[in-house]
């Protein structure tokens, strides 16, 4: 018995310094997605143009860091507001901690070089080489072209400055030590020519970051095999419910029987100065959706997106949209 005590003993001594070690290892060694690249942003009229259609209607940074007005239909950004930061994402919305979007009008990204923009945005491990939980999807601008982030980089910079002290994210155990091994580094690509339609709508798609809203999320990730599934869920702070809508090309619960015209025709009407002007009741129907920006987009980025969306694999999900709060 003495001699199986000092066996377990010892093997438990061994787990313990193992699992130590490998803690160790991640909380001072990780992450590691090398130094800041050396860059110097030349701020021409062109990229700043290119930069602010993508920041306010594909990659829409203006969505998140800025206040969005929810007695609005999908809570456009205050004009007044553009990238001071401040949104809270965190455990209501299933997220492991209190995250909270940056500042990221000149007040807040002074301190930034053009180099250390580029590496927050493509990998998620800011200035102090800390890592980021990617609420911003760096997973995903990581994949774009280096020119397009240039040109986020160089739009951003020209936003009026707002003073607006964001509160410091915190993630709550485990997922305060796992953070440390999410970054990755940048697998940039070339975007592809607009005339090879399914190739660029593919890029757009991940630039817009479109399967990390319209997928199951359970646990701080998604939910492999419910890809552009729809069915994820974001509460609203009445107690509603709105989910993700099915954008996979499935015939019965998806995008499957849609035209072109329609789908296009939908990114319109719900980004039109009618929509942007009425004023919605309590309890009434809304998403988190942006359609206000991106409904935005040029009719040939629209219909790129739609091209690659009808050759994912189809899911087969019925999603109720909205669930109301019951007040009783």
């Amino acid at each position: 018995m003495k001699s199986f005590k000092r066996i377990f003993g010892g093997l438990l001594l061994v787990f313990l310094l193992i699992t130590l070690a490998a803690v160790g290892y991640v909380k001072l060694f990780l992450p590691n997605v090398g130094t800041a690249p050396v860059k110097n942003i030349e701020q021409t009229a062109k990229r700043i143009a290119r930069g602010e259609y993508l920041a306010n209607h594909v990659t829409i940074c203006i969505d998140c860091h800025s206040k969005r007005d929810w007695t609005r239909f999908s809570g456009p950004p205050m004009e007044d507001s553009k990238g001071m930061g401040g949104e809270l994402f965190d455990q209501k919305f299933g997220f492991p901690g209190t995250y909270y979007a940056k500042n990221i009008t000149p007040e807040g990204i002074s301190r930034y070089s053009d180099g250390e923009l580029f590496r927050v945005i493509t990998t998620g491990v800011n200035k102090d080489g800390k890592a980021m939980f990617p609420v911003m999807p760096y997973h995903y601008y990581g994949q774009m072209d280096e020119e397009d982030i240039n040109s986020i980089i160089a739009y951003i910079r020209t936003l009026k400055p707002i003073k607006n002290a964001v509160p410091p994210s915190v993630s709550d155990f485990p997922m305060s030590i796992i953070i440390n091994t999410i970054p990755e580094k940048a697998t940039l690509s070339k975007m592809p020519d607009k005339t090879d339609v399914e190739n660029y709508g593919k890029y757009l798609v991940n630039a817009a970051a479109c399967k990390e809203c319209h997928t199951q999320f359970s646990k701080g990730k998604l939910i492999a095999g419910t890809e552009f599934g729809g069915g994820r869920e974001f509460p609203f702070p009445d107690g509603s419910m709105v989910r993700s809508g099915n954008i996979s090309p499935d015939g019965a619960t998806g995008i499957g029987k849609w035209n072109e015209e329609l789908f296009i025709n939908l990114f319109h009407s719900r980004s039109d100065s009618a929509t942007l002007a009425s004023k919605l009741k309590p309890g009434e129907f809304n998403t988190i959706m942006p359609w206000t920006m991106y409904g935005k987009m040029t009719d040939e980025d629209l219909k790129a997106i739609y091209t690659y969306l009808k050759t994912v694999a189809p899911i087969n999900n019925n999603v109720q949209k909205f669930s109301p709060v019951v007040i009783k």
